[in-house]
């Protein structure tokens, strides 16, 4: 009972943390959908879309997908005449790069820049549309969506009801927030206490070593993999405070998760595009290892050189 108790402290505790960043967030973008300030972000992007292969109005799922979430870029697509590739390079894109806001914000919560983030994101999103855009010359046949069409929403009208629409949204994602983030913590607290949390570190070293970082991110890894990464900056937050993890683990387990993260429900909601959403999960995956391997290994040679650098410095003194 205790175990129970004190992980619903933790979970309520964490989600206290979030929340005060997801719910500011959520009301300003929602409210930001219902001016026209997305539309002449679009228009500003529209001219630039040919270099990664997609047409003007291609611009409008991309700010959505990346100033709302992934749920409303793809409703946009779904209203879109678009070819199986141009749809194929949107939702490649849109799996690196979403609900940028909400989910910079939060890593900057954890202790990490928010301009890393943004920058890691949309550097992967910008280079995998033009690597498709490049090398890939099939899918020139129009996309046919599969068997969710996009559902015309009401129109809203009025400051008063707008702003509503804002609590409702933003309180929602808080409920949606709690619901996984509570049950998660208790899960976590029980496996520490019963020490089943070192098994899964243990199950999860090849994993960790090969990424160049320590058991003690395992938790975190998989929450952020299988939940997003907004539960994962959650556990991350419970890890820095008690396991003691280092700065340098931290960014190299953010950047492996802002490239790849909610893994399932993130693939399995492309499924409505008609395009095929195994190339998706597998060029994740593998850009998330590359990734994160990459900057461990530059990483582990700067420090080496600055212990190089000191030896040297303590020797002439």
């Amino acid at each position: 009972m205790g175990m129970l108790k004190r992980g619903l402290l933790v979970g309520l505790k964490t989600t206290w943390t979030l929340g005060k960043i997801i719910f500011p967030i959520t009301f300003l973008v929602t409210i930001l959908g219902h001016t026209p300030v997305l539309g002449w972000i679009a228009s500003i992007l529209a001219p630039i879309m040919g270099v990664i292969g997609l047409p003007g109005e291609a611009a409008i799922p991309l700010v959505l997908g990346n100033v709302l979430n992934l749920y409303a870029g793809i409703g946009a697509i779904l209203t879109l005449e678009l070819t199986v590739k141009e749809v194929f390079i949107l939702a490649m894109m849109l799996s690196f790069s979403h609900s940028l806001l909400i989910e910079s914000a939060v890593a900057a919560k954890v202790g990490i820049r928010m301009s890393v983030v943004l920058a890691v994101r949309i550097f992967l999103a910008l280079l995998s549309a033009f690597l498709i855009h490049l090398f890939w010359s099939g899918g020139q046949e129009t996309a046919q969506y599969g068997f969710v069409s996009q559902v015309s929403q009401p129109e809203i009208e009025g400051w008063l009801a707008i702003a509503w629409s804002g609590v409702t949204s933003a309180t929602l994602g808080i409920v949606q927030l709690a619901i996984i983030v509570i049950p998660l913590m208790v899960g976590v607290q029980i496996m520490k206490e019963r020490n089943w949390l070192k098994v899964v570190s243990n199950g999860m070293a090849p994993v960790t070593k090969m990424l160049g970082i320590k058991e003690n991110t395992s938790t975190t890894l998989a929450s952020g993999l299988l939940f997003g990464l907004a539960f994962g900056a959650g556990v991350m937050i419970q890890a820095v405070k008690e396991d003691g993890v280092s700065k340098k683990d931290l960014y190299l387990v953010f950047i492996f998760l802002v490239a790849c993260h909610a893994v399932i429900e993130d693939t399995l909601i492309f499924i409505p595009l008609g395009i095929p959403v195994w190339p998706l999960l597998i060029i994740r995956i593998i850009t998330a290892i590359l990734l994160t391997m990459a900057v461990a290994y530059v990483w582990r040679r700067l420090e080496k050189k600055q212990e190089l650098e000191r030896k040297e410095a303590t020797y002439e003194h």
